[in-house]
């Protein structure tokens, strides 16, 4: 197995942010390097990486948004592979063995897992629809997120292929990102817990946005769009995108958003004429 970096972006986090470093440092396998970009946190975050955790390379820079972070810690990091922690989630132990020993016995570029969710200190269990799964899922992916990003190690090679993530999605950057990777890539899937996903907290961004399929159907007609999609992966993406504009509709209706109304019935009609 070549080298692998870590990427965590961060902002504000400095208490979680330790806890994630330190799920970093108790890996089985050791990662090559660990990068932390600090998104222009106001709290003692950088302070806290330079005293506890010296050999983190640390990139600071102005406040903008997880998808710029993540992609400065891409074009920064030497690895092979890249693996993805949001700084409020932690790993477990084995995480990084358990995906590299898999990856070592396949061609798959990308690897995810199954996760532990922690809502308010608490554990819950995931719905039916949050069920994961590996292979190709493109299909799955596009109801909602189909894998987390603290889950995820990949190839560096998949982002010179697809690109990186797009700064124009202040949330559900990660749902866009892996609607492109799976419509051309499969995935390789570890069926056991490898992370703690964290939810509850007021700085998410589920919790800072509302309506987060208006993201999502912007996700979905950016894709279909690109020209890339096979005739089915657009019809599937189609369906999605005029049922969620459906419903992101009826909720403009009820707050009185005619514009909006107005754009989503554009938007409605334009996906269901038969030339799309």
């Amino acid at each position: 197995m070549s080298s692998i970096s870590v990427i965590i972006p961060s902002f504000n986090r400095v208490d979680s942010l330790e806890r994630a470093l330190n799920s970093v440092y108790n890996q089985t396998f050791s990662p090559n390097e660990v990068i932390v970009i600090d998104d222009g946190s106001t709290d003692h975050t950088a302070q806290m990486v330079a005293d506890k955790f010296p050999k983190v390379l640390l990139l600071q820079q102005p406040n903008q948004g997880v998808s710029n972070a993540r992609n400065t810690g891409i074009r920064k990091a030497t690895g092979e592979w890249l693996a993805f922690l949001d700084s409020d989630d932690e790993w477990l132990e084995d995480k990084l063995f358990q995906q590299i020993t898999a990856l070592k016995k396949t061609d798959y570029k990308i690897c995810h897992t199954e996760e532990i969710w922690i809502r308010n200190g608490v554990r819950v269990n995931q719905k039916h629809k949050h069920k994961k799964t590996g292979g190709w899922i493109f299909g799955r992916c596009l109801p909602l997120c189909a894998m987390s990003p603290s889950s995820i190690v990949i190839h560096r090679d998949v982002f010179k292929t697809i690109g990186n993530f797009d700064p124009d999605f202040p949330a559900c950057e990660d749902y866009e990102l892996w609607l492109r990777i799976t419509a051309r890539y499969p995935v390789l899937f570890i069926d056991t817990p490898q992370i703690k996903k964290y939810g509850g907290h007021k700085d998410q961004l589920s919790q800072k946005y509302w309506g987060m399929d208006r993201f999502r159907i912007k996700a979905l007609k950016k894709i279909i769009n690109s020209g890339k999609l096979s005739s089915e992966q657009t019809a599937l993406a189609t369906k999605i995108l005029i049922e969620k504009a459906k419903i992101v509709q009826q909720g403009a209706l009820k707050r009185h958003k005619i514009d909006d109304v107005e754009y989503y019935q554009q938007l409605i009609d334009a996906f269901e004429s038969p030339i799309i």
